[in-house]
């Protein structure tokens, strides 16, 4: 209930700010579970998709959100609850098998699953390779995958900005990609799927894809900086 009250309450003050072009709603599942795929430019990419999409959307959220202390971080945690939103150690391997798992039961529970399928905001607008997590999901549970597009999110909410400017932006919900329920994916299977949606995402996008991982990048920018500040 809070996270239609959030949508509706603040969801007409967002669409003023970002006035979001929309295509695709038809291609949303009315029931059932379903993963929105999409790639990943700014903070407001995880409020673009809520006001947008005509279906609650639960996300993952990066576990800092959930840990923090006193008053802030008890209101943080109380407010990703809310909407939808449970955490996940970014850090990958098994510490990230937890939140897989409970993505999984909120997807066979009937409802719809958000994914960035880069596994963190682009570090300079470009569309990086997608890690394999959604495809699993879909084979896992025999659900639709939506590749969906965000454009303009990035040019209101420049990297390291917290209030984002007015403009325009687009959101497009591609066609589903039908999974069928595979219990033993191999790598290929799993990496095919990916690609597959990556590109979808790449058409509707526009962006210049780079078959590279968007995390390996930003370290080696990181190393760069405080090798030129040495």
């Amino acid at each position: 209930m809070l996270y239609w009250f959030f949508v509706k309450g603040f969801g007409g003050i967002a669409r003023r700010r970002f006035s979001p072009t929309v295509t695709g709603l038809e291609n949303i599942p009315r029931e059932g579970g379903g993963i929105i795929a999409a790639n990943h430019l700014a903070v407001i990419d995880d409020a673009l998709i809520p006001i947008t999409c005509p279906r609650m959307v639960h996300f993952m959220g990066k576990a800092e959100y959930f840990e923090g202390k006193g008053i802030k971080g008890r209101f943080k945690k109380w407010w990703f609850t809310s909407v939808g939103v449970f955490p996940v150690d970014r850090s990958g391997g098994s510490k990230s098998l937890g939140a897989l798992a409970h993505a999984r039961e909120i997807i066979e529970d009937g409802h719809l699953f958000g994914i960035h399928i880069e596994g963190t905001r682009s570090p300079d607008g470009r569309l990086y390779k997608g890690h394999t997590g959604v495809a699993r999901l879909a084979f896992e549970t025999g659900c639709p995958i939506i590749p969906t597009a965000l454009i303009g999110t990035r040019e209101l909410q420049k990297p390291g900005t917290v209030i984002p400017g007015k403009g325009r932006t687009e959101v497009h919900y591609c066609k589903p990609i039908e999974v069928q329920r595979k219990e033993n994916p191999t790598r290929e299977d799993l990496r095919e799927l990916t690609d597959r949606v990556t590109r979808a995402i790449e058409a509707l996008s526009r962006q210049e894809y780079v078959d590279e991982y968007a995390q390996v990048v930003k370290q080696r920018m990181k190393e760069q900086a405080e090798a030129a500040q040495a």
